[in-house]
C-alpha cells in the first residue's frame, strides 16, 4: 500500500473530488481526516472508509474561518501524529451567471473567502507543522478556470487564479526544506458543484470545448492528486496540472 503509514488532510473532503480523494488515499492504507461543513456527506465518507478496514476521522471546519482551521491542524494532529499529505481542496463554485459589473458583492466576498482565504489559512497552518518535519505533501484543488478565461465566473475565475500563483509561490519558498506543493487544475467535472441540471443547455456546450469531448471522472482526480503525492513525483513542485482532456492545449 503506497500510502501505509501517512496521514491524509482533505479539506471539502464530504463530497465530490474531496470524497473520491479520500476514499482512493484509504485505500492504498493512509489515515484520512475528512474535513467540510457537510456533517452527513463526510460522516458517510467515514463510515464508507472504515467499512472497507481503513481509518478517518471527520472534522467539522470552516476553511475560511482561521480560528477552525488552527483546531482542524491540532485536532489532526493530536488524533494521529502528523500531517504528510494536505488536500486543499474545498471550494465552492458561486452565481456563475453574471457578468463582471453585474457580479453582487455578497457573492465575489463568499467565493474569495472559501477558494483563496481559505486555501491560505489552510497552507499557513500545514506549513508550520511540515517545517518542523522537514517533509510533506500540499495539493491545492485549483481549476482550468485557474489558468483560462471563464465567462460570467468572474469570483471564481480570481480566486482559482490566485490559487494557482499561491501554490506557485509557496512551492519556491519550501522546497528546499523538502516540502512540495502543487495544484491540480480539473476540467468540468460532474460533482455538487457541476451538474446538467444546473446548467441546462450550456452543458452540452461546455462539453464540446473538451477535446476528448466528456466531462472529467472524480476517479481521475483524485488519481492525479495520488501522483502528485507519491514518490513518482518527488521532483515536481510548483506545478499546476491540467486534469482537463485536452482543453488547455488550445
Amino acid at each position: 500500500m503506497e500510502f501505509l503509514e501517512k496521514v491524509v488532510l482533505v479539506t471539502g473532503g464530504g463530497s465530490g473530488i474531496g470524497k473520491a480523494a479520500a476514499i482512493a488515499f484509504a485505500a492504498q492504507g493512509a489515515d484520512v481526516v475528512v474535513a467540510d461543513l457537510n456533517e452527513k456527506g463526510s460522516s458517510e465518507v467515514v463510515e464508507e472508509i472504515k467499512s472497507k478496514e481503513g481509518n478517518a476521522v471527520f472534522i467539522k471546519t470552516d476553511v475560511s474561518n482561521h480560528d477552525q482551521v488552527k483546531h482542524l491542524m491540532d485536532e489532526s494532529i493530536n488524533i494521529f501524529g502528523q500531517i504528510d499529505v494536505a488536500l486543499n481542496n474545498a471550494g465552492i463554485g458561486g452565481n456563475g451567471t453574471h457578468k463582471t459589473a453585474k457580479t453582487e458583492l455578497d457573492d465575489w466576498d463568499k467565493v474569495i473567502a472559501v477558494n483563496q482565504t481559505g486555501v491560505f489559512y489552510c497552507m499557513k497552518e500545514e506549513l508550520k507543522h511540515m517545517m518542523e518535519r522537514k517533509s510533506g505533501v500540499i495539493i491545492n484543488t485549483a481549476s482550468i478556470a485557474g489558468l483560462k478565461g471563464l465567462a460570467n465566473a468572474l469570483p471564481y475565475v480570481a480566486s482559482k487564479h490566485a490559487v494557482v500563483g499561491m501554490t506557485k509561490t509557496a512551492s519556491m519558498e519550501y522546497a528546499k526544506h523538502g516540502i512540495r506543493i502543487n495544484a491540480l487544475c480539473p476540467v468540468f467535472t460532474p460533482t455538487n458543484l457541476f451538474t446538467p441540471e444546473l446548467y441546462g443547455p450550456l452543458t452540452e456546450k461546455f462539453r464540446t470545448r473538451i477535446p476528448m469531448k466528456r466531462f472529467g471522472d472524480v476517479s481521475e482526480m483524485a488519481d492525479a492528486m495520488m501522483w502528485l503525492a507519491s514518490d513518482k513525483a518527488g521532483f515536481i513542485t510548483g506545478h499546476a496540472l491540467p486534469v482537463d482532456g485536452g482543453m488547455c492545449a488550445f
